[in-house]
């Protein structure tokens, strides 16, 4: 039944994605490229529909195996962010309504699911706080991963690549540590974002838009926190594997609310936004990026594996290297005048 479920989600995400990137009909929602755009031609931005299309289809084959305490919250959860971001999709909602509805939401998926566990924040530290601030705490990091994916989803195939990557790594991770149920939930995810991913490789015939991107940012949350509530696995892994973006827009956002500047005002300062401006092309920037989420992705299944927490901290370390390197490696490539080539 699972691999009946991974096949009709794929099967119904790529159809889906290759008739919206076709269609241009009355009711086409069309992305226009503006100043602070990636890409410089009309695009459908409706992909996120045929993703979450795919992962009803995938659901619906196996529901029975999968339905744990809490999914009726935690599936209407999904629906008010999916439909608050289609309508900020169709006419830009303002952000407080838009914060509002993501904070009903977190609410309603921490609270009657009781995600509420002692959290693994690093290595074989548990934050052992009361209670409420357990609670609070995932509430706000739901919120949190629901705006970040929205804020990372700015150039072709990047979200699209963080899913796959994301959620194939939550669901090898489950898999390993004993839940088919909760590897099979997971895998539909990755497997809707596969489907879509082709269409949305640079150059990009179809975008995700924020129906997308806010439906995948709050399925992350849902099933980290759900993994530390099954004890299946810490927090932090999930973290890591999510690193590439959980990395790039704390850090921009930080950076930006330092420097006076309001954080979720849209912007080109990420670091995926400042390689493409300072010379790279966005095939030669996906590429890379997807270089480093299948390096978290394996570093994430080596920590689970070896299950030390000395070895876990120094993967952690070394991944802070890594992004260490990478800001000085940006920083550096923006002062240095771009060749002629690179121009072109």
């Amino acid at each position: 039944m699972s691999w009946l479920a991974v096949l009709v989600t794929l099967m119904v995400s790529a159809a889906l994605s290759g008739l919206l990137s076709r269609y241009r009909g009355r009711y086409a929602l069309l992305d226009k490229p503006n100043a602070r755009s990636l890409h410089s031609k009309l695009t459908p931005r409706v992909g996120g529909l045929a993703i979450l299309a795919g992962v009803v289809a995938g659901y619906a084959c196996t529901w029975q195996d999968w339905w744990f305490p809490g999914m009726a919250s935690a599936l209407l959860a999904l629906f008010l962010v999916a439909a608050v971001s289609f309508a900020d999709d169709v006419r830009p909602l303002p952000a407080w309504l838009r914060f509002l509805v993501h904070f009903i939401a977190a609410i309603l998926l921490v609270y009657p699911a009781g995600f509420d566990p002692a959290l693994q924040l690093l290595p074989g530290v548990e934050w052992l706080g009361p209670l409420w601030l357990l609670r609070v705490f995932s509430v706000l990091f739901t919120v949190w991963l629901v705006n970040l994916y929205n804020f990372m989803d700015g150039m072709d195939g990047l979200a699209g690549g963080m899913a796959v990557f994301g959620f194939g790594t939550l669901a090898l991770l489950g898999w390993s540590a004993g839940s088919p149920a909760y590897a099979g939930m997971v895998i539909v995810v990755a497997t809707a974002a596969l489907g879509f991913l082709p269409f949305n490789f640079p150059p990009a015939r179809l975008f995700m838009g924020d129906v997308g991107s806010g439906a995948l940012g709050f399925l992350a949350a849902f099933f980290m926190l759900l993994a530390e509530r099954l004890q299946l696995f810490p927090l932090w892994l999930g973290a890591l594997a999510f690193s590439p973006f959980l990395v790039d827009a704390t850090w921009t956002l930080a950076r930006r609310a330092l420097r006076g500047r309001r954080p979720w005002q849209a912007h080109r300062e990420h670091f995926y936004q400042r390689l493409v401006q300072s010379g790279w092309s966005h095939r030669r920037t996906t590429l890379w990026a997807y270089a480093l989420m299948l390096k978290c992705s394996l570093l994430s299944l080596l920590a689970f594996r070896v299950g030390s927490a000395g070895v876990g901290g120094l993967l952690l370390g070394w991944m802070a290297a890594v992004y260490v390197a990478i800001i000085v490696y940006v920083n550096a490539r923006e002062r240095r005048p771009l060749s002629k080539v690179e121009e072109t």
